[in-house]
């Protein structure tokens, strides 16, 4: 960036001043949504055919959420070490190697279906899961440098960029599925193989093109900020809001678990009666399109009606979709295409309103490595929805699950009255910044 016109703090490197502040958030943006164009296609592959692989080569239905645990299990892991990659050199190094790892476990996914090496697909699988937590994490950069007042629009223009990968990957299953049989693959690995060069390319993306880094700026304007302003704005800014954060993370969590478990076991459920694999595709289409096509409107609610009205509708709205999948007759797609779309809209709300509410809470300093163990909960949560998906159907069917999804999601909504009773003052933005 050419333009270092203002603020320099004391001893420090030059400050971007508003405009150019401006200027570096959207080509931070710029940069991130297509980033997330070519890792939603990727992000996706686990999603479709992950529990559908897992059930061909292992022979059991019980065993068919293990896949999603296991991938969710490794962004866990994901989200530890990029947190703290970020924490320490920036968001372009960490989200960058993040996603390459991803490419490797996709990868290794493919190799693994067409020897049968069912060890070598668990590893694999876990691996992968470091590109999915990529990302989600992506989402945090591009709220960075975002003023208070736009954290939730500038999160969901990243989410909203994962829709076109995203929502494409589950419809090439089919044409995928081809070009791997052609290969001598099953045709099961066919999603994963675009995972790799979907994941690999926006590794490539953002470690040549992510510059400046957000948050390494949003920490220098930051400090600059303090010294300026002298002691009392730090003792206000740098300390976490516990409450707000409690109340982020306790709606992205209970969300993330009862959408990861209904999930999963949809496509299986279509398929144990009669559905075919291309309609399984087209219902988690739809689901993944809910999951991030509304997250525009979602940011604008999340900055003009408030954090928690859209936190508490993410709940019944979780809920709603766990009774409409219970209740949805086996033969009727377009009874669980509502339920799953739903479901992928209850998450958007839980997660675009969770993420602000944590952004919001935390200080620049320690942002991304609290924002890396935050995450990894979202991921336990995952594993947890994901492993025991398959034996809550094994004991009592899908009805029994998809009702037990939702009235978790629902138990979120007395936590957020509980955890925040009045709104944390909000620190006034730069003139010109986003």
């Amino acid at each position: 960036m050419t333009e270092r016109t203002g603020v320099s703090p004391a001893h420090g490197p030059p400050v971007l001043a508003a405009p150019s502040v401006a200027t570096a958030q959207r080509r931070i943006l710029t940069v991130l949504v297509l980033s997330q164009v070519l890792s939603g296609a990727g992000l996706a592959a686990g999603i479709t055919v992950g529990a559908l692989l897992a059930e061909e080569m292992l022979g059991s239905t019980g065993s068919a959420g293990l896949p999603s645990a296991l991938f969710t299990g490794g962004s866990a892991l994901g989200a530890v070490a990029v947190g703290r990659l970020c924490q320490r050199w920036g968001r372009r190094p960490g989200l960058a190697l993040g996603y390459g790892v991803g490419a490797l476990g996709s990868l290794g996914v493919v190799v693994a279906a067409a020897t049968g090496d069912v060890v070598l697909l668990f590893v694999s699988l876990t691996v992968y899961g470091a590109g999915t937590a990529t990302n989600l994490m992506a989402r945090y950069a591009g709220a960075d440098l975002a003023a208070p007042e736009r954290r939730g629009r500038a999160v969901s223009t990243v989410l909203m960029a994962t829709t076109l990968g995203a929502v494409a990957g589950p419809l090439l299953v089919t044409a995928t599925g081809e070009v791997a049989h052609g290969w001598g693959v099953p045709r099961l690995a066919g999603p994963f193989a675009l995972a790799t060069v979907a994941f690999a390319a926006a590794a490539v993306l953002l470690g040549t093109l992510l510059r400046p880094d957000p948050l390494r700026l949003a920490r220098t304007l930051a400090d600059a900020a303090v010294q300026a302003d002298a002691a009392p704005a730090k003792s206000t800014t740098d300390r976490p809001d516990r409450r707000r954060l409690l109340a982020g993370t306790s709606v992205m969590v209970t969300g993330q678990l009862a959408m990861i478990a209904i999930m999963t076991m949809t496509p299986v459920h279509m398929r144990a009666h009669g559905h075919s694999t291309g309609a399984a595709g087209l219902v988690i289409a739809l689901h993944v399109a809910a999951m991030f096509l509304p997250s525009p409107l979602t940011g604008l609610l999340v900055d003009r009606a408030g954090r928690l009205p859209v936190a508490a509708a993410s709940g019944v709205t979780l809920c709603a979709a766990g009774a409409v999948a219970a209740l949805a007759p086996d033969h009727s797609v377009p009874a669980l295409a509502t339920a799953l779309v739903l479901l992928g809209l209850g998450w958007n709300f839980g997660l675009i309103s969770g993420t602000a509410l944590v952004t919001d809470a935390l200080p620049a300093a320690t942002r991304a490595r609290t924002q890396g163990l935050l995450d990894v909960a979202l991921a336990v949560a995952g594993a947890t929805g994901g492993l025991s998906s398959g034996m809550v159907v094994v004991a009592g069917g899908f009805p029994l699950l998809a009702l037990a999804g939702g009235a978790l999601a629902l138990a979120s909504v007395p936590v957020l009255a509980l955890t925040v009773r009045q709104p944390r003052p909000r620190p006034a933005a730069p003139e010109g910044s986003p």
